[in-house]
This record gives C-alpha cells, sequence and structure tokens, in this order.
C-alpha cells in the first residue's frame, strides 16, 4: 500500500467536506496567525489561477467497534489550517479567532476596474469603485444583475458585460484547484512526521505532540473537541490570565463545561516558574496516565491502536481518551499545580531561567501526579519530586533521549512502592563520590552562565537563603527576583589588564558572584587583594566603604556562603587560575551539602 496519494480538488468541495465533517480541521496550529495581507494574497493566487500549494491530510484508520462492524476513519487536515481558513473567511465571511482568543472578521476588498484586491479599509468603504468584502459576491442568493447595474451607474468607465465577465471570474475561485497529498493511516507517527518536515521545510514543522492534538481535536464521539480546549486554554491562560475575559466571550460553549470551570482559577494566578507549552502538558499527562514516554504511542492509542496484534479497536480508543482526559485535568488542578510551584519554590527555583530544561520540570510534574495517584504521602511526594527534579539537572538525565528516559523512569517509580528507593539506586550509580570530587568540579569549568551546574548552585544559595558576596542585608534571591546581575569576584576590567584577554577566561562561573550593584561600582576594576583590603579596614572599624558588613565574623560568613575562599585578601591576578580551581571545589561541596538536605 503506497504511503500517500496525490489528489486534486476544488475550493469548493474542500469547504464543502469541512462543512460536512468528511475532512475535519484538528485546529492544532490556532489561534489564526496570518496577517489580513496574506489572506488578501491567497486570494489574488487563486483569482489568477497560481497554485496554491497542498494541502495534507492524514487519514484515521477505520476502527472495529464492539459488535464487530467497522467506524470509518475520518480525513484529518494536518497541514494547511491556515490557508483553509483563509479561504473561509475571505469567501465564506467566517470569523477567524487571533492570538487573544478575539473573534473577528477579514474582509478582502477587490476592484474590479483595476481587477486588485486589498484588506478593506475606511479609504476601501468611501471609495465607489471597490466591492469591500467580496464574500456578499459568493453569498447564496446574491443578485447579480441588480448588482452589475448599480455598479456601472456609479462607475460608468466600466461596462456591464466587462463587469459581469469579471465577477464571473471572481465567483469561478470557487472551482480554483488545490492540490492534496493524502497520508495513509499506516503510517507510524514518526513516518508522518518526517514526510511532514520535508513536505513543509519553509514553514513551521509540527511535532508529534501536534498530531497528537490533531487526533484529540477531531474526535467529538469522546469529548476529543473539549479536551483540546482545556489543553490549549490552559496553557495560554498561564502565560496570559487576562484572554480569560476573551474566552468567556467568544467561546460561549466551552464556558459553560465543566473544564472551564476547573481552569479558571488561572485568571488570578501569575507564575513564571513553569509555564508549560500544550506540548508540555500532553507529554505530563500521557506520561502519568498511561505510563509511557513516547507520544507516538499516544498517537497509537488515540487511533485505537492494539500493540499487540496491531488491529484498530474502538474500545481502545474510547478508554484512551478517558485516560488522556483525566489526565489533563489532573495536570490543570488547581491544588495540584501549586502545590508542585511550590515544591520547585522549596528547591530554591523562583525563576523560569533558573531551570532551562523543561524535560526536567516536565518529568518532576509527571513523577509528583503519579505519586499522588498511588497515595503517596505528601512529605515523602515533596522530598522524592525536589530530590529527584535536582539529580536529572545534576546528571542532565533528560537531554539526550527525553521520551526513552521517561518510558525508563514512570515505569520503575511505578514499580516501586517506595519511590526513595529507586531514587537512591540512581543516586548509588550516578551521584558517587566521584561524581561529586571529580565530574562536578570539571564540569564547572565553563563560561556559560547559562550552565545548569552554575544554576544549581545559584539555587543552593537561594535555599539556604545566603546573603549576595559582601552583603548583609540583600539575598541573593532578592537579587534574581529583581533581575540583578552577576559580577566578577575579578574584576574583567582587572583580568584584561593583566593579560587575560579571552571572554572564556574571564567570565569563568567560578569567577562570578551574586553582588549588589553598590558593592561592584565600588570595586571597579581593582584586584581581589586590593578592595578585600578596604573591606578589611571597615571591619576594623573605618567608614564603609563597600557593603555593610563591619565585623569579621559576619565577612568570614559572607565569603563562606558565597563559596570565597579565605585566601581572597591576598589574590592577585598571577593567583587567578588557582582561585578557580579553588572555588570550584567549595561550590560543587555546596552544591553536595544541598542535594543532602532536599
Amino acid at each position: 500500500m503506497s504511503n500517500y496519494q496525490v489528489n486534486n480538488t476544488s475550493v469548493n468541495a474542500l469547504i464543502s467536506w469541512i462543512e460536512q465533517d468528511i475532512v475535519a480541521i484538528p485546529e492544532i496550529q490556532r489561534p489564526f496567525v496570518w496577517k489580513p495581507s496574506k489572506v488578501r494574497d491567497l486570494m489574488d493566487s487563486l483569482y489568477n489561477d497560481y497554485p496554491v500549494g497542498y494541502i495534507i491530510t492524514w487519514q484515521n484508520p477505520d476502527a472495529r467497534l464492539k459488535d464487530g462492524t467497522v467506524s470509518h476513519g475520518k480525513k484529518i487536515l494536518i497541514d494547511g489550517q491556515q490557508r483553509v481558513t483563509a479561504i473561509m473567511a475571505a469567501i465564506s465571511g467566517k470569523e477567524v479567532v487571533d492570538n487573544n482568543y478575539k473573534k473577528k472578521k477579514i474582509r478582502i476588498a477587490f476592484n474590479p476596474i483595476e481587477q486588485i484586491f486589498e484588506v478593506e479599509n475606511p479609504a476601501i468603504r468611501k471609495d465607489k469603485r471597490w466591492i469591500p468584502d467580496i464574500s456578499q459576491v459568493f453569498q447564496q442568493g446574491f443578485d447579480t444583475f441588480d448588482f452589475i447595474n448599480e455598479y456601472c451607474e456609479r462607475n460608468p468607465e466600466i461596462s456591464k458585460n466587462e463587469l459581469n465577465e469579471i465577477l464571473q471570474k471572481l465567483t469561478s475561485v470557487r472551482y480554483s484547484s488545490i492540490g492534496i497529498i493524502e497520508l495513509a493511516h499506516t503510517l507510524d507517527i514518526e513516518v508522518v512526521t518526517e514526510i511532514f518536515i520535508r513536505i513543509n521545510s519553509a514553514g513551521v514543522n509540527l511535532s508529534q505532540a501536534d498530531f497528537a492534538m490533531s487526533k484529540v481535536s477531531v474526535n467529538d464521539l469522546y469529548n476529543g473537541p473539549i479536551i483540546r480546549k482545556t489543553v490549549d486554554y490552559f496553557c495560554h491562560l498561564i502565560k496570559s490570565p487576562a484572554i480569560y475575559e476573551n474566552i468567556i466571550e467568544n467561546d460561549y460553549d466551552f464556558a459553560e463545561t465543566d473544564e472551564m470551570n476547573k481552569i479558571k482559577w488561572l485568571k488570578n494566578y501569575n507564575t513564571n516558574i513553569y509555564e508549560p507549552s500544550y506540548s508540555d502538558l500532553l507529554r505530563v499527562a500521557f506520561t502519568f496516565k498511561f505510563l509511557r514516554g513516547r507520544l507516538s504511542n499516544l498517537v497509537s492509542l488515540l487511533s485505537g491502536r492494539d500493540f499487540e496484534t496491531r488491529e484498530y479497536k474502538e474500545e481502545i480508543i474510547e478508554d484512551s481518551f478517558t485516560q488522556l482526559h483525566d489526565g489533563v485535568l489532573k495536570f490543570a488542578n488547581e491544588t495540584n499545580f501549586k502545590r508542585f510551584i511550590m515544591i520547585l519554590k522549596s528547591a530554591g527555583i523562583v525563576n523560569a531561567k533558573i531551570v532551562r530544561s523543561q524535560n526536567a520540570l516536565n518529568f518532576a510534574y509527571t513523577l509528583f501526579l503519579l505519586l499522588r495517584e498511588k497515595d503517596v504521602n505528601d512529605a515523602t511526594i515533596n522530598k522524592v519530586v525536589r530530590r529527584w527534579l535536582v539529580a536529572s539537572i545534576l546528571t542532565e538525565r533528560y537531554s539526550g533521549s527525553p521520551e526513552s528516559m521517561f518510558d525508563f523512569d514512570i515505569k520503575r517509580f511505578d514499580q516501586h512502592d517506595d519511590p526513595m528507593e529507586y531514587v537512591k539506586k540512581v543516586e548509588a550509580g550516578e551521584l558517587s563520590a566521584a561524581y561529586w570530587e571529580n565530574i562536578l568540579p570539571a564540569n564547572l569549568n565553563t563560561s556559560v552562565t547559562s550552565s545548569p551546574y552554575f544554576n544549581l548552585y545559584v539555587m543552593s544559595q537561594i535555599y539556604n537563603k545566603d546573603y549576595a558576596f559582601l552583603s548583609k542585608s540583600i539575598t541573593v534571591q532578592q537579587l534574581i527576583e529583581e533581575r540583578g546581575d552577576v559580577h566578577h569576584v575579578f574584576p574583567k576590567k582587572y583580568l584584561q589588564a593583566n593579560g587575560f584577554n579571552n571572554r572564556r577566561q574571564y567570565n569563568q562561573i567560578a569567577n562570578y558572584a551574586y553582588t549588589e550593584q553598590a558593592v561592584n561600582l565600588a570595586i571597579k576594576a581593582q584586584s581581589p587583594k586590593d578592595y578585600m583590603e578596604k573591606v578589611k579596614q571597615q571591619v576594623n572599624g573605618d567608614a564603609l566603604h563597600m557593603g555593610e558588613i563591619n565585623n569579621m565574623e559576619s565577612l568570614r560568613e559572607n565569603l563562606e556562603m558565597n563559596c570565597i575562599p579565605e585566601s581572597i585578601f591576598d589574590l592577585a591576578s598571577n593567583d587567578y587560575n588557582e582561585f578557580l580551581e579553588e572555588r570550584r571545589e567549595l561550590i560543587a561541596n555546596k552544591i553536595r551539602e544541598y542535594y543532602k538536605k532536599l
């Protein structure tokens, strides 16, 4: 059987198929993102009989019902949604939904005299040569005869015959040809993804999550559109709570659902720690409920695939939609989500930038939901999720093949009655003494400030409520929350003046510390030996030169919490490399102690 078929159809037939639900638009790329000028250009291409590219459909497999009969699968539109929506907006006058979930009309105007299209605007509405909205010409019952008479009276420069021919050419847009690539239902999701990427290399590449969403959103029988909207609206509301009113105003049916009631808490909630995309939400809900890590499996299950017999069964579709629906609602549950955010905060994560691995966060929430489902006590859940999240960041566990590791780990956690047993097994294998004493210090030898290891050091400082370098009242957390910057312990200009001109030398993360701006300005381009001499003088009773520390005990505590060796009092440029080595060990030890406390 061929992987695909290539056919042609007319604009009219395509619109008819969509209206009759023969071809389903999954709205995986919604909201409508095209600019009105792009809709205008599409209509101009159709009018001039230019090719407008192929749309791609994917045949849902026929599924066997319990009584032995067969339910025929729909064709799902997986590429071309924006074009089809643009055609329906221009020709049928359908409203589209913008990025803020507001409904709007896109009116395309047409000038029959010059045979040009334009986006409708106030000037066009006043200009008698323009048809302000071409959808009126395509409406059933449009009186061509009366229109021609009235138009030619206002615009005598065009004859009735000329105008009639031009209007016929305009309305014949409905019969313009559109190519359709129909992908076979037998294709695995990996093949579908690869085909899509190759065909659509100039556009937006869809992920397996997009294809999963397409399967979800076209299944009316098992609440697919409700599930899709719950996912979609949650992920938009978590980033922009203000769009809540637009959703309520423009999606009346969903506004009345129990699902909307369960996510409306987001309208008054703000967090910048974990803002999942719909791909993240799908992955977490799927892995937690199905104990699988590969989204391609979700696509197959939503199609009803029996992995043993390779048949497609309706009961598998029903069960898969039921489980996914429950997983999505548990992900979106206010108590669950807020408790998870509190666990992140308790580990020292106060900002999304601190954890660069979205996969690590996703698995941490997956684990949280699984342990809740298994009725593990709250204290254990908090400890296990915290430690596992930090361990997975330390080992970059989900950076290589995240789906394989998700699959492996979720099954192991499900098999252990005591989840801490599995955590300890992984710690024994991957976080041995050799890791802490050799591997971690070596990983700290980098100039990349987004390094997960530097971020873990920052998390340890937040966890311990540490003060900024040479400060006794401003914490590292406060500086991060106020978007404070890290500064150089050995000032950059000082190092450059002494031969360290390579950025990878002076920007080593072991040379960074969070510092108040006033302290940094006071340090200027001095050597540590010189500026620490002034700190020593103020500790001995002189006026304050930098920061507010005025006794030696507080100074020593501050140096320790910032992993600054006490040799700082005597260091100059020729000591820089030794300082980096020593500080890397101190930072590694601090992260180790932090991890033990979690």
